[in-house]
């Protein structure tokens, strides 16, 4: 395929993605005139407007500040913020659902081990009730602050749209919504397209790997025992092979060691790295190299490892999974603790 046909076609997609991305009750500047804080240091979004000594709260720059404080000595937040955002979407929708505490929650089940952030999103959570209590809920709060990790972490610059409510139900067995690390791609597509995503909006999103992190366990028979075979899977470059079994991977390591999922040296940069490293046989998880590798995925790869695309696309891509889904009226509320239902 020529590449301005590409171009062409990856552009009609894009607009066909974008189409009903935004729920009705979802809107830019969501929370302006919303929290208003009083003289005496208290916030809520009724009379205190009244007093002249009142002052509106721009909850945006509250949560965009808590995230340049925390990137500052922990860059990691970007992949945890990430990571966070697409395990709560795609599972019942963006209700912040994977952040309620229990014995059966999402939080327990094995897809969603290795999530990180937790302890983020209640920091925040309470600087937002100190100024505005009962406003802001916890799943604009993943949303908001995922955005502003990626445009830190030399990502796009974007807006997205707020206003969901938070979910009060949360159950382990959720989580089977989530593709796994060696899924194929057809059934890939079919479990995106269940949640009004098609297979560039799909592409695109695993394009998150790009800050992304795996463990040797996850990988282990990829690179010793592929299919029972005793060998590598023949779709990975062996010199890269060699790399991961020596180095970061050996047999008989007594540590689950992590492996990135992208270049080692863009690790915590959100750039177009990801599908470069596809391209050279370099996917570290099964479904990465099959992305790069199925006749209905690879020209997405090519297209978006040898373009600037990625980040004008991400940004869709993510508000479209944001818009997955969202609660209002009496399905959801506003917690107070995003660990607990009201």
């Amino acid at each position: 395929m020529r590449r301005g046909a590409v171009v062409l076609l990856a552009m009609a997609v894009a607009v066909a993605a974008l189409a009903g991305r935004c729920g009705a009750q979802l809107a830019s500047g969501y929370y302006q005139g919303k929290c208003i804080m009083n003289g005496s240091g208290n916030g809520n979004s009724s009379a205190a407007g009244n007093s002249s000594s009142s002052v509106a709260v721009d909850v945006e720059s509250i949560i965009h500040d808590a995230v340049q404080a925390r990137l500052a000595w922990d860059k990691r937040m970007v992949a945890g913020l990430l990571h966070m955002i697409f395990h709560d979407c795609f599972v019942n929708g963006c209700d912040a659902s994977i952040l309620l505490d229990g014995p059966n929650t999402e939080k327990t089940a094995p897809q969603n081990n290795g999530i990180f952030g937790y302890d983020f999103i209640d920091d925040v959570k309470d600087k937002l009730e100190a100024a505005c209590p009962g406003v802001v809920s916890c799943a604009d709060i993943i949303v908001a602050a995922t955005r502003d990790a990626i445009g830190m972490c030399g990502g796009p610059r974007y807006e997205v749209q707020l206003g969901r409510l938070d979910g009060r139900v949360s159950q382990a067995w959720m989580a089977t919504d989530l593709p796994g690390p060696d899924v194929d791609i057809p059934t890939a597509i079919d479990m995106f397209a269940k949640k009004g995503l098609n297979s560039f909006d799909m592409a695109i999103l695993m394009g998150a790997h790009t800050v992304g992190v795996t463990h040797c366990s996850v990988i282990h028979d990829r690179l010793y025992n592929f299919n029972g075979t005793g060998e590598a899977d023949p779709s990975m470059e062996p010199l890269y092979v060699w790399i991961l079994t020596t180095f970061a991977c050996p047999k008989g390591q007594s540590f689950d060691n992590i492996v990135y999922l992208d270049d080692p040296s863009s690790i915590l940069t959100v750039d177009r790295s990801y599908y470069a490293q596809i391209l050279k046989r370099r996917g570290v998880l099964a479904v990465d190299q099959k992305l790069g590798d199925h006749a209905a995925t690879a020209w997405m790869v090519n297209f978006l490892g040898t373009t600037d695309f990625f980040t004008s696309m991400f940004p869709y891509a993510l508000n479209k999974l944001a818009a997955v889904e969202v609660k209002t009226g009496g399905a959801g509320e506003i917690r107070t603790n995003c660990r607990r239902t009201n």
